[in-house]
């Protein structure tokens, strides 16, 4: 690698405020806020919207409706479709 030209990659912790969950990692962000860690260290901070704890995706809370459904409650709204 070239030196001089590539982004500093470090220790980051990113900071999921819904779910109220934080994992460290290695990244090229930057953050000002900083976080003190469970080792004792102190690491900059990243708060994120969404992350693997609190997608429904992932935690199991997510909505399948089937296309029927769909049919359904759009010949509800709307009405059948007659027959010509």
């Amino acid at each position: 690698m070239k030196s001089g030209i590539h982004p500093a990659y470090g220790p980051v912790v990113f900071r999921d405020r819904a779910a109220d969950y934080a994992f460290l990692t290695r990244s090229t962000a930057t953050s000002e806020k900083t976080i003190e860690w469970e080792d004792g260290n102190t690491y900059p901070v990243i708060d994120v919207e969404i992350s693997s704890a609190s997608h429904p995706f992932y935690t199991g809370t997510a909505r399948v409706m089937d296309t029927a459904g769909r049919v359904e409650r759009f010949e509800r709204r709307y009405g059948k479709r007659q027959d010509r």
